[in-house]
């Protein structure tokens, strides 16, 4: 925020020093950086997206050249090399993508709220934009247009990160009402799994599809890494009713009933597990439910308490402490490095191995 680039190098002391010290007009707000080409795309608060160039030795940044790509705030950005094409949301409410060689606006597709996260398959140029109002939007990217082929909607706070394999066709998306989904792009069923083990908003996700596992920050510094090499239960709708599906008391809205049988209504829950709309005395009991994603306790009938074994409530996630509100997180599945930098103005760099892979999967060792 305070409009610096700085490039870190690990210096012979095991310190990491500044090389580049590079202050911008406005705020930074989103970055992409393209390893190979050793190109930087910087979003600022104004909207506008600056491209660098960095030198082989990393000591010096030269700058490319100005994006006009939004009226807003930028949010994110991802860089294609083989179109050449940067695409970025913001929140001026659209996502636009842009020719890096000519520097023009390709073209622009505009939401109703500020389109906060993005995801991109670079082989079919399909991109992946969560917003503000919790809905994920699935667009084909074309030369000068663009056609929207679906919304998914799910979450009940805005979208906060987005992660696509292109491998499996899974994405991932995290939110503002501290969960997870898992949706099945590839499969055309529309299966979701959803997964809650976060006590706040979640910030950051990558799957690692070797090793079959999903890692997720949190604002309130909660790293949690989900096995997603099982067979989960996809966690079912709520249904309604007006009265208690189990004891069939009335619920306070169902006038008719409470009338006729002179009791007073009661209020509505749901059972987690099954999904029925049960009242308060239907549904006393708490319980994890780790195979439907559920890794704290959360509200079950009394009927589904009885069928959950104790076995049943065997975690399947494992959780951490990063000890920072993580606002950000970068993993080099390679190496089992992973960076996080959060609202203290601390960068961490974690050594994930002993909780992530093995050396036959992803070619690092436990260390």
């Amino acid at each position: 925020q305070h409009r610096t680039i700085r490039v870190w190098l690990k210096r012979d002391s095991g310190q990491y020093w500044p090389s580049i010290y590079h202050t911008m007009s406005s705020p930074c707000s989103a970055m992409a950086y393209h390893h190979d080409s050793r190109r930087i795309f910087v979003g600022q608060d104004n909207g506008a997206i600056m491209e660098f160039h960095v030198s082989e030795d990393f000591n010096k940044i030269n700058f490319v050249k100005t994006y006009p790509a939004h009226q807003n705030r930028v949010s994110a950005i991802i860089f294609c090399l083989t179109s050449e094409w940067v695409i970025s949301t913001g929140h001026d409410k659209c996502v636009s993508w842009m020719c890096t060689r000519s520097g023009s606006m390709l073209g622009r597709h505009y939401f109703t709220s500020w389109a906060s996260c993005l995801q991109y398959d670079y082989e079919t140029q399909h991109a992946f934009v969560g917003d503000y109002s919790g809905q994920i939007t699935l667009l084909k990217l074309e030369q000068n247009t663009c056609s929207v082929i679906t919304t998914l909607k799910g979450h009940e706070g805005s979208i906060t990160s987005l992660w696509w394999d292109p491998v499996q066709r899974l994405l991932f998306s995290g939110a503002s009402d501290h969960s997870i989904i898992m949706w099945d792009i590839g499969g055309r069923k529309g299966r979701t799994l959803l997964l809650q083990g976060h006590h706040d908003k979640v910030q950051a996700i990558c799957y690692i599809q070797l090793t079959r596992q999903l890692v997720s920050c949190s604002a309130d510094g909660g790293i949690a890494v989900w096995n997603m090499d099982i067979s989960r239960e996809e966690a079912p709708q709520w249904l309604e009713s007006d009265s208690c599906q189990k004891c069939e008391q009335p619920f306070f809205w169902n006038i008719k009933q409470m009338w006729d049988t002179k009791t007073l209504g009661l209020r509505q829950h749901h059972c987690r597990k099954c999904g029925q709309a049960v009242c308060g005395k239907c549904s006393t009991k708490r319980s994890s439910y780790p195979i439907m994603g559920f890794e704290f306790q959360v509200r079950v009938c009394d009927s589904c308490f009885e069928s959950i074994k104790d076995e049943d409530r065997t975690s399947l996630a494992t959780f951490h402490e990063g000890k920072h509100n993580i606002s950000h997180m970068s993993m080099d599945i390679s190496r089992g490095l992973m960076v996080t930098c959060g609202s203290d103005r601390v960068v961490k760099i974690w050594d994930m191995t002993p909780v992530v892979g093995c050396s036959l999967a992803t070619g690092f060792s436990s260390r």
